[in-house]
């Protein structure tokens, strides 16, 4: 059965400062900013600092490395999605937190603990390479 428009997952808006991202994404590595005058790293990707405004930005690859900081499981079909499935914020080592969603684990609260260590990967969803995360260690 071909894909509707609208079970086709939703594309984000490129904007030219996240083009790095997006394109860092389809090579498997996961690019943030940060501020040159105050080092803050953040996400998503701006013009901007968020935190002192400097429009002195640079992009860097940052380690994959994340803990679950807050999540959902829903039940509900979404376009891309089949239920049971996590929707998750996570925390990056480099401090920026980012709205993803958790793979390679059991839906379930069992497997998905706060501050659980993670790891990130790359599906590759219609046109676009999305940065996932997964347990860095074995789940229940």
């Amino acid at each position: 059965m071909a894909e509707t428009q609208q079970d086709a997952p939703a594309q984000p808006l490129l904007i030219p400062e996240a083009e790095d991202f997006w394109q860092a994404a389809r090579r498997g590595q996961l690019r943030l900013q940060r501020c040159s005058a105050c080092e803050h790293a953040f996400f998503p990707p701006r013009p901007f600092c968020p935190a002192c405004g400097d429009r002195r930005v640079e992009n860097f690859t940052a380690t994959g490395r994340a803990t679950l900081y807050s999540y959902i499981i829903s039940h509900i079909p979404a376009p891309g999605h089949t239920p049971p499935y996590a929707i998750a914020v996570v925390e990056l080592e480099e401090g920026p937190r980012m709205m993803t969603n958790i793979v390679g684990c059991p839906q379930t609260p069992q497997a998905l603990r706060l501050d659980m260590p993670l790891q990130v990967v790359f599906q590759a969803r219609g046109d676009m390479t999305l940065p996932l995360f997964e347990p860095a260690e074995p789940t229940p």
